[in-house]
């Protein structure tokens, strides 16, 4: 699978990453393992989950993703081949929300416990906790990073200024610095003053800081929009019902006619070619779906349709 640069970082990740956030409540074992297996065989192997993963679904009460990537790592004995990725800040309700010292220091070994592993890849600020001075929560990574138990910082659902801010805070303490940061992004661009409640979605202010700044690489949750450019069970949610969202779709639906290729697939193919740069997370809950999104990676767009399509 192909590899891309992971900011400033030495490291390269898979072009697109699984994300496992319903691997073990909606995604039973058995079939969380077939999409895992489906993924490492293609050659993809960066994973990306989350200590509360995922209690709000039926049965769960949150690490249930974590513990059965654990398994999975054990029974495939592939730990050291994998660039694995998980996250704290919105937590358990127990736990509430928050990126203190303390939450960092207790959820990380909760985390690696589930996980089976001494250390995770890539450790995320899930959310930007105003609450809590960035000087505690950058200085907690710093101390993990130092410890071992993390390689690598991001940020999620943070504003550009933020990013900037932080890594001011990094740098002038020689801390760890977020190499990426994940936001939620799609093709369809939201309308004016939409609401996505805790989460935060990439506007042109981020989108700008990331196409001039190598040190941080953008990824995209919610690539899809949960099926609704392919699906007819499933409609554009309110919030993407923009001015221009009729005249994108057009577009959208002619490049992939041009190059014989699907909606979710011109998408991937735009996100990974444009720029800057967006590396997509993708959830999936079937063998078909992995399939393909994996051939999106096939595909190559013409200067002119990343043109038409941006």
């Amino acid at each position: 699978m192909k590899q891309i640069p992971l900011g400033k970082t030495a490291e390269k990740v898979s072009a697109l990453c699984l994300g496992c956030m319903n691997f073990g409540t909606k995604n039973n074992e058995k079939l969380s393992f077939q999409l895992l297996d489906q993924y490492w065989e293609a050659g993809g192997t960066f994973l990306d989950t989350a200590n509360n993963y995922s209690y709000w679904n039926e049965g769960g009460v949150g690490g249930e993703s974590e513990a059965l990537l654990g398994r999975w790592m054990k029974a495939r004995k592939n730990r050291e081949e994998l660039f694995l990725a998980t996250k704290v800040g919105f937590n358990t309700p127990e736990v509430g929300h928050g990126l203190s010292a303390g939450i960092i220091e207790q959820e990380i070994e909760g985390s690696l416990s589930r996980l089976g592993i001494d250390y995770v890849d890539l450790y995320y600020a899930h959310k930007d906790h105003r609450e809590t001075p960035l000087e505690e929560t950058l200085e907690a990574f710093d101390k993990l990073a130092k410890a071992g138990k993390i390689r690598y910082i991001g940020a999620s659902n943070m504003l550009a200024w933020r990013l900037e801010q932080a890594k001011n805070i990094s740098r002038a303490n020689k801390w760890a610095e977020y190499c990426c940061v994940q936001q939620r992004f799609s093709y369809l661009r939201p309308k004016p003053g939409a609401n996505f409640g805790v989460q935060v979605s990439a506007n042109d202010d981020l989108l700008d800081y990331c196409t001039n700044n190598e040190d941080v690489t953008l990824l995209a949750y919610s690539p899809l929009l949960r099926g609704c450019y392919t699906r007819k069970d499933r409609p554009i949610p309110e919030q993407y019902r923009s001015p221009d969202a009729d005249a994108r779709l057009a577009v959208l639906k002619t490049v992939a006619k041009e190059i014989d290729a699907t909606l979710n697939q011109v998408i991937f193919a735009w996100m990974l070619q444009g720029t800057p740069t967006i590396l997509p997370v993708m959830a999936v809950s079937t063998k078909e779906q992995l399939k393909e999104n994996i051939e999106s990676l096939n595909l190559i767009l013409t200067p002119e349709q990343i043109r038409l399509l941006t």
